[in-house]
């Protein structure tokens, strides 16, 4: 099944439809992010962005790391 998540950004409504496991992690990240219940500009979608890469890339880091490890065994 999937759940429909809304969000405001710049005075419009933009709708995703997602997986409901994947919706509940969504809605959860995204309360962090954004104002659930009102508008968002632009620059804080910006900055969600660089930050969630930001995420990503200290993760690919740690990947990369213990990957080193087990290939080192």
């Amino acid at each position: 099944m999937t759940k429909k998540i809304g969000l405001h950004i710049g005075g419009r409504r933009f709708d995703v439809d997602v997986d409901d496991e994947f919706a509940q992690f969504l809605e959860r990240n995204m309360s962090k992010d954004f104002n659930i219940e009102g508008n968002n500009d632009l620059k804080l979608l910006l900055q969600a962005y660089v930050r969630k890469n930001h995420e990503l890339y200290m993760q690919e880091k740690k990947l990369e790391k213990i990957i080193k490890k087990i290939d080192n065994l």
